[in-house]
């Protein structure tokens, strides 16, 4: 917790965050979307939760519905919040798929703009000017290094996904900067269950192309659960099922040995997901403090997710069976 600030500064966001959980959509209310027998009974039930008409039709219009949503509740709940740098933890990757964009738009003499997402902490013009110009001063934490290595990597190799991974890479240390400067005990552990399963998505990938541990090395995250030695160990030989056993990705683990043979991919990765969601449920046992806000927040950021999934499949006639085995699990 950060010095000057108690748990028992938050009753009052914690109060609020308790009444607003009711309004999330639950399993129940997601099987409903999945067997709503038309789109405008799938739009009124989400009406019901709180929702405006979201057109499935335009994923860009989607996507666009959703942001505008999704800052509402921050710039909600950052009028009650002591210490708003919780917001800026689930603002930064946007920051890092903005970098991204522009980075790859300045190689390829583009435009990055309809690639950029309003939602970071910097301003996406300004990024997007930074990027072009080469000042980076004013870009906060590790940024300003992040855009430099990638536009020095893609200037050197040429290789896009060279780039992004030392943007990833970046982007965590960046995460748990930040959670470490609020103190929080909750968010610093969520980061770190974070790093986890983006390395075990690393680590099973490289796997299923049958690469090996020097391939991995440079994808891999310092700051996880999992030992990073113990990840390159189980890519020379070694079992993704038993590095898992003993942990929250036991599941994701079995499902990531099966995806190494051949098996679904799309599987693993929800299973990785949903052991991040197990870390966070534990918020849903503290009355007060900073872990109902951080659990409240990424409860949101796992709903829009599973929204964009469900509506885009519905438009596009996906059979519900499939899109139920997409949708993440929620706290709801």
């Amino acid at each position: 917790m950060a010095k000057g600030i108690k748990d028992t500064d938050y009753l009052a966001i914690s109060a609020r965050i308790r009444a607003m959980e009711n309004g999330l959509l639950t399993r129940e209310r997601m099987e409903q979307l999945l067997e709503a027998r038309t789109d405008e009974d799938a739009a009124k039930l989400l009406q019901e939760c709180g929702y405006p008409e979201l057109d499935a039709a335009s994923p860009e219009a989607l996507d666009k519905a959703i942001a505008e949503i999704r800052e509402e509740t921050f710039r909600d709940l950052a009028d009650g919040a002591p210490d708003t740098r919780f917001f800026d933890f689930f603002r930064v990757r946007y920051d890092y798929h903005n970098a991204k964009a522009a980075v790859k738009a300045l190689a390829l003499g583009a435009d990055p703009a309809p690639m950029l997402s309003g939602l970071g902490r910097v301003p996406a013009a300004e990024l997007a000017e930074a990027v072009r110009t080469g000042e980076y001063g004013e870009l906060p934490g590790e940024l300003a290094a992040a855009v430099a290595e990638a536009k020095d990597i893609l200037d050197t190799t040429r290789d896009p996904q060279l780039s992004d991974i030392a943007l990833d890479r970046r982007m965590y240390a960046d995460l748990q900067d930040i959670a470490a400067e609020t103190g929080s005990a909750f968010l610093q552990g969520y980061a770190r269950t974070m790093v986890d399963a983006e390395n075990l998505r690393a680590l099973v990938r490289t796997m299923r192309m049958g690469r090996n541990a020097d391939f991995l090395k440079g994808a891999l995250i310092d700051g996880g659960e999992i030992d990073v030695e113990g990840v390159l160990a189980a890519a020379n030989g070694g079992s993704v099922a038993e590095l898992c056993a003993p942990t929250a990705f036991a599941a994701a683990g079995e499902a990531g040995a099966e995806a190494v043979k051949g098996g679904s991919l799309t599987e693993f990765e929800k299973l990785c997901d949903d052991a991040v969601t197990g870390y966070l449920s534990g918020a849903q046992f503290v009355p007060f403090g900073d872990a109902p806000l951080v659990g409240y927040l990424a409860a949101k950021e796992t709903e829009y997710a599973n929204l964009r999934i469900l509506l885009l499949g519905r438009a596009a006639g996906v059979p519900a069976d499939a899109l139920r085995s997409r949708l993440r699990a929620g706290l709801a």
